[in-house]
């Protein structure tokens, strides 16, 4: 065993990791893993403990570890040319290669990419364009951007802000003015039980125009969502949702940023989210699934009716002036080129589709039954079970019990990493999409065995 040795001790001396307990890892009294290897499905730590990744790192390993195809791409790049800028119209052959991959698997509408580092930048760069698009029609007013609560879109100012989970915003002093918050799509926690999903998408469209008219409709810019709710609980959508908010969002003028940072490039079981559910979006965020985390990257897709309004403000005002230093970083293209050509040759996008849809029965088979499962829920190679403590009442469990993180940790004891899911008792799996139907029975069996050995 390597627990105690000095890199673990370097580890909780000098490393400030993100979304952590930052006390309770100092002082060594929340778990520590230093991860080693990865393979398939799995991956491997010092300790020599091999786990089933539920949760392909952060919903992002689409393709799986250890493909090679990747970082030999990596690699090659690095040595013919690791960085150059993509300023004043400067290119490489992997950003220009990966920008024409891109537009070719998105949705209909749209006209170009924008290439970033992270989600998070990806939603700054959206909310700037919405900002600048407005000023360009001579809308200054036309600024505020709705987003869910329970969303989840970044950790930044503004991202933070459109974030819609109390842990993001606890003492940062967000949400920012300009941002806010809608009903989310959450059908298991309806207002009223007897609800049907039409019913509750209609009541989420008219809070939504409630919102519009009570902040005045000049004043709002955008409208922000994921296809399928994801840090906020891994929820799809109820029937017709998808349909209502759009014809809201039409009748006041206001554009539609669509979140694909976990849903785009195959985790529904089709490229993007948006064909999923007949979304048409002014913008597309992606990260994640671009490189399956390879490398570093991210991407705003810009549609059409923003693109013509984006000729005419250079034209009139010059250079837009926005940018990062790694924008189009040539090895995060790199890797997307070889990731999106590994999506196509192991027909991931179709495995994601069907060995999703076997996760999602299996688990409500094997524990939808449970007295403390109220829901089990899932869309693509995304599933969650919700614990309670009553199901037909619809009521939760203690937050202080941790259930959620405890019946994580019996799971981990049982080779599968699963996630606890912020504000709420949920198990979320969102696994690489090279999943297979054996593999995927053994998620299920981790899951059924810990919820027993925590619940009964």
């Amino acid at each position: 065993m390597l627990t105690n040795d000095e890199l673990a001790k370097w580890d909780r001396e000098n490393f400030m990791h993100p979304s952590t307990h930052l006390s309770q890892f100092a002082r060594g009294e929340a778990a520590q893993r230093i991860v080693t290897g990865g393979e398939g499905v799995f991956i491997t730590d010092r300790d020599g403990n091999r786990l089933l990744d539920g949760f392909a790192g952060l919903y992002c390993v689409n393709v799986g570890y250890g493909r090679t195809e990747i970082s030999e791409a990596i690699a090659k790049q690095a040595h013919e040319l690791a960085y150059y800028h993509a300023y004043a119209g400067h290119g490489s052959e992997a950003n220009i290669t990966l920008s024409k991959m891109v537009m070719d698997r998105a949705p209909e509408g749209m006209a170009r990419v924008y290439f970033g580092l992270g989600g998070s930048d990806a939603n700054e760069t959206n909310v700037k364009l919405v900002w600048y698009y407005n000023n360009i029609l001579g809308r200054p007013e036309k600024k505020k951007i709705i987003s869910r609560w329970r969303g989840y879109h970044g950790s930044g100012l503004v991202t933070g802000s459109l974030t819609g989970l109390e842990l993001f915003h606890k003492k940062f002093d967000l949400p920012l003015a300009q941002i806010i918050h809608t009903e989310a799509p959450y059908y298991f926690r309806r207002p009223e039980a007897g609800m049907s999903e039409d019913e509750f998408s209609t009541y989420c469209a008219e809070k939504l125009e409630e919102l519009i008219l009570s902040e005045g409709p000049d004043t709002i810019g955008a409208f922000i969502g994921e296809p399928v709710l994801g840090t906020g609980g891994i929820v799809p959508p109820p029937a017709g949702y998808w349909e209502k908010i759009q014809a809201v969002l039409a009748k006041y003028d206001i554009l539609l940023i669509v979140d694909e940072v976990v849903t785009g490039f195959g985790r529904l079981g089709t490229m993007f989210g948006s064909d999923h559910y007949g979304l048409k979006p002014d913008l597309i965020t992606c990260a994640k699934g671009l490189t399956s985390a390879y490398a570093p990257l991210s991407a705003t897709i810009v549609g059409q009716r923003m693109w013509d309004v984006l000729m005419k403000g250079a034209d009139e005002f010059g250079v837009l002036g926005h940018g990062w230093t790694y924008s189009a970083h040539p090895i995060g293209a790199a890797a997307g080129i070889a990731n999106l050509k590994l999506i196509d040759d192991l027909g991931l996008v179709k495995n994601a589709g069907e060995v999703g849809a076997y996760l999602n029965k299996a688990m409500a088979d094997a524990v939808g039954g449970h007295a403390n499962v109220g829901e089990v829920r899932g869309e693509g190679m995304l599933c969650a079970v919700e614990l309670v403590a009553d199901r037909d009442k619809r009521s939760f469990l203690p937050a202080s019990d941790g259930t959620g993180a405890k019946v994580v940790g019996e799971m981990v004891k049982r080779g599968v990493i699963a996630r606890a899911m912020p504000q709420g008792d949920i198990l979320g799996f969102a696994p690489p999409l090279c999943l297979s139907k054996g593999e995927a029975d053994q998620i299920v069996a981790a899951t059924s065995d810990a919820i027993k050995a925590v619940l009964g």
